[in-house]
């Protein structure tokens, strides 16, 4: 018997109906690109997170980038992250022309292990960028003590932890900004390409 890893087809039953309503009343309106849908989902992602603004882009990987874009990331830097991610994470960095510098993973959570990146900071450090797996936060005190220390941005990768808490605080809410996906494979799953969402912190008036 083949066991899916995935069975979108039997979660998208159960709730098909709502969906369509969604769906129809988007194209009714003819507001398909930002509008209030959009707006209201901004609206709830902040709520949901903690925090005063959500900022919905095109994709989990352009919430990276933007990040990085909008810290000033680029040619010459430097970003600590974690080898066990999703592609999107390094590519983003490398997209900015910044290096991103990789740090080893904790066996026990498959996180970022936060007692290696104090050896990894130079002098062109610039961010350092946990990625959340499986709906589990990093260990975030050692690595925003470090930020802190250090003057570093802390860029949360929260596509696969949405609603998670750590220290009564919700994932994309602990560094200076955090990042969301709904590709149809994480936590919190939208339709195709489409529903992704950068939340964005620091940002904020």
């Amino acid at each position: 018997m083949k066991v899916p890893l995935l069975d979108l087809k039997s979660q998208y039953a159960t709730i098909r109906d709502e969906i369509l309503s969604a769906v129809t009343d988007v194209l009714d309106s003819q507001v398909c690109v930002g509008g209030p849908k959009v707006a209201e989902l901004e609206r709830q992602v902040a709520e949901l997170s903690g925090c005063r603004h959500a900022v919905g882009v095109s994709s989990g990987t352009d919430a990276l980038l933007c990040s990085l874009m909008a810290l000033g990331i680029g040619p010459g830097d430097e970003v600590i992250t974690t080898p066990f991610t999703f592609f999107a994470t390094a590519g983003s960095i490398v997209r900015t022309g910044a290096t991103p510098v990789f740090v080893d993973i904790d066996p026990r959570t498959y996180n970022i292990d936060p007692s290696l990146i104090e050896a990894a900071v130079t002098g062109r450090t610039k961010a350092i960028l946990p990625v959340h797996l499986f709906g589990q936060i990093c260990d975030m005190e050692p690595i925003l003590r470090i930020a802190v220390q250090r003057g570093l941005y802390v860029i949360e990768d929260a596509a696969q932890s949405i609603g998670a808490t750590w220290d009564r605080r919700k994932a994309g809410s602990l560094g200076t900004c955090g990042c969301f996906s709904f590709y149809p494979s994480k936590n919190l799953g939208a339709a195709g390409d489409g529903g992704h969402d950068r939340h964005q912190r620091c940002f904020a008036v």
